[in-house]
Order: structure tokens, then C-alpha cells, then sequence
């Protein structure tokens, strides 16, 4: 079944207990971050005030004992949107208290981890992520039939070999 606008937001509204998503693209095409992302690329730094939105809901989530955590599948050398989206959002998200972790693979072996996104809610729900190869998102689709056994093995396995944000960008120059 496919997820739109309010449907989609209202699994943010009501998850009771986790919300896990896995990343995996060095780019994402995101309607409304063209400005940011010229912004960064002219070397400006931010200021935290354009993830506003997402920050105080992150908040919020963990004032209501919920949390919220990603894990991104990177290789070097990272992409522009990837430098971008550390430095302007990550840095942000993970200081209102999302846990963040990088899975960066590549000098590793496969890990038997999905090719796509999806987020885990609850641990019983599985989102998954539709994109074009350009990054630019085409859809959600709740995988109605979906074991979530095996979304939650791959959640442990991404956790367990990634790192936390902040340690992967202080061992970068």
C-alpha cells in the first residue's frame, strides 16, 4: 500500500516506541533543499535554523520516551550531498538527541543488508523508501506482508557495524 502526505506523517505521530530508518544513497533529491545545498556548496555555514522543524519533533519524540535513529550506508569519497547533509542537517539532528550512525563500506564486505531504504516502526512496521536513481523520492509503500524479523535484523547488523556520527566526521578532515 502506498503512503501519502498525511497517511505517511501520521505514522511520525504514532509510533509508540522506535523509529529506525536505513539509508542508502549518496544522494537525495529533495524538494525545498536546492537553496541549502547552493548555500553549502558556496561555503556558508549554517545555523541550525532550517532544521528547525525536524529538530524540535525529534525532541518532542524523546520527551515522550520515543526514539529515533538512521543508519547511512556511505562509500568514499563521500558526495557533495553527503558532505551537505552531515554538515547541515545530521550535525543538527543528532544534537537534539536522533542517534545517528554511519556504515561506511568501502573497504568491507557484503553485509547482507537491503539495496533501499526503509524505516522500522515499532518494530512491526516496514516503510519502504521508493526512489529514482537520481535520489528524487517516488513513493512509500508499507510492505504489508513483510517479516519484520528480518527488517530487525537488518536494523542490529546496520547498528552494530556503523559508527556513531559524530566519531565517523571527527576522523574526516
Amino acid at each position: 500500500m502506498r503512503l501519502e502526505n498525511d497517511v505517511w506523517q501520521d505514522y511520525f505521530e504514532t509510533f509508540q516506541h522506535s523509529a529506525f530508518r536505513l539509508e542508502t544513497h549518496p544522494v537525495y533529491a529533495v524538494p525545498g533543499e536546492d537553496s541549502t545545498f547552493q548555500r553549502f556548496l558556496s561555503g556558508e555555514r549554517p545555523t541550525g535554523e532550517h532544521a528547525k522543524e525536524w529538530t524540535d519533533k525529534v525532541r518532542r519524540y524523546l520527551s515522550t520516551n520515543r526514539s529515533i535513529s538512521r543508519v547511512h550506508v556511505v562509500t568514499r569519497p563521500l558526495s557533495d550531498y553527503l558532505r551537505y547533509e552531515f554538515s547541515w542537517w545530521y550535525r543538527f539532528n543528532a544534537e537534539a538527541g536522533e542517534d545517528i550512525r554511519i556504515l561506511d563500506v568501502t573497504d568491507r564486505p557484503d553485509l547482507d543488508l537491503p539495496g533501499y531504504d526503509f524505516y522500522l516502526f515499532d518494530e512491526s512496521r516496514v516503510v519502504k523508501m521508493l526512489y529514482r536513481s537520481d535520489g528524487t523520492q517516488t513513493g512509500r509503500e508499507l510492505l504489508e506482508d513483510a517479516d519484520p524479523t528480518e527488517y530487525i535484523r537488518y536494523r542490529d547488523t546496520a547498528v552494530r557495524e556503523s559508527v556513531p556520527f559524530a566519531e565517523y566526521v571527527a576522523d574526516r578532515p
